[in-house]
């Protein structure tokens, strides 16, 4: 699967079998759950997890939070849009 194929899910609301739990919660997140998504995240104890939960408390607004999030996930805090963070994330999920 690819970047397209899974926006391509999400509009269509159709959830791909077999996802990771990383990919899930931005899966969930896309169709405007974050309160789910977060859920979701929270349940992960790894470097992916924590990425997509610094995501997602950056969306939310909550920097000091998403700072540490991406602290524990070893990577910079996203600089760009929401969109563009969402996208390099999923991509780079898919790749493994």
């Amino acid at each position: 699967m690819d970047l397209s194929a899974f926006k391509k899910s999400v509009a269509e609301n159709a959830m791909p079998a077999g996802m990771s739990a990383s990919l899930r919660a931005l899966w969930v997140e896309a169709r405007g759950d974050w309160d789910q998504a977060h859920q979701v995240a929270q349940d992960i104890s790894d470097a992916t997890g924590a990425w997509v939960h610094a995501y997602l408390h950056r969306k939310e607004g909550d920097e000091s939070n998403a700072r540490y999030w991406y602290s524990q996930a070893g990577q910079s805090p996203f600089r760009g849009s929401h969109d563009a963070e969402w996208d390099q994330i999923v991509t780079a999920l898919l790749a493994r």
